[in-house]
């Protein structure tokens, strides 16, 4: 059975993928709506994949369904908790320009404004619009570490290791639509690429080793565990990342994608499970 520490480290090394969606910054500020629907596509194929086949099925083997989904439905509720009640902001790219949604922008202008007054004033203050949209990528971060403790909980080395894969992946652009607003305020990139890193790098090993402990300690709990974790991972997908790819009409793109990253995830499952 894999270690508390080399969870922990595997889990860092995913979490810091998000600094690596900031590298672009040391060139541009500005990205392809192509290539980020593509990537946001691709990126959420493989969190369904890594959350269905890695989580979802193993739980589904060791545990009785109604434990899976009270573990589903828990999770889905935790994640749109913390995004009703957390500041943070998401930031979107569509065929209008870019665009801001979240808790922050509503309890600073209040919820009857319309969507393009609420845009136009949180895009004032670049600095803080980066501490919120990093806000939402710690967010994120917290189920996504809690999958890859969980999974490596189970006893099945593969598992764990499928789920750090996807999260790696998916870190990659979070971690561009955190550093464009810090590059915009002024941040070097040597400092947007460090504070996008450890947005990634510092909430996602705490979690993993939360639910390692947790799982690892209490006997029988990986199947609701496990259905909490793809619960969080598949809310993630659906509230967040589908809505950021499809906003500019590269609707097609971003559904290739999301495929291959869904297949992906399932050969790597199958070749790791050999």
């Amino acid at each position: 059975m894999v270690s508390l520490l080399e969870v922990v480290l595997i889990a860092t090394a995913a979490g810091c993928a998000t600094g690596i969606g900031a590298l672009p910054t040391f060139y541009t500020d500005s990205v392809s709506h192509r290539l980020y629907d593509g990537a946001v596509g691709f990126a959420a194929g493989v969190m369904v994949g890594a959350a269905v086949f890695a989580l979802v099925v193993p739980g589904l083997e060791i545990g009785t369904p109604l434990e899976v989904v009270i573990g589903v439905l828990a999770g889905g509720g935790f994640l749109l908790v913390a995004n009703a009640t957390l500041p943070h902001l998401h930031l979107r790219f569509t065929d209008r320009g870019e665009q801001l949604e979240g808790t922050a922008i509503m309890a600073e202008n209040g919820a009857d404004e319309t969507r393009s007054a609420l845009e136009t004033t949180a895009i004032q203050d670049n600095k803080r619009r980066a501490l919120l949209v990093g806000g939402a990528v710690t967010i994120h971060n917290v189920p996504e570490g809690l999958a890859v403790g969980i999974a490596f909980a189970s006893g099945e080395p593969a598992l764990g290791f499928a789920i750090a894969i996807a999260i790696t992946v998916q870190n990659i652009p979070d971690g561009f639509a955190m550093a464009v607003p810090a590059a915009r305020a002024g941040v070097s990139p040597p400092r947007t690429v460090l504070y996008t890193t450890l947005s990634g790098g510092v909430p996602e090993p705490i979690a993993a080793a939360a639910g390692f402990a947790l799982v690892a300690v209490v006997t029988g709990l990986f199947p609701v565990a496990a259905g909490f974790a793809a619960g969080a991972m598949i809310a993630v997908v659906f509230r967040e990342m589908i809505p950021s790819s499809h906003g500019h009409g590269y609707v097609d793109t971003a559904t290739v994608a999301f495929l291959l990253g869904f297949a992906l995830m399932l050969v790597v499952d199958t070749v790791l499970a050999v």
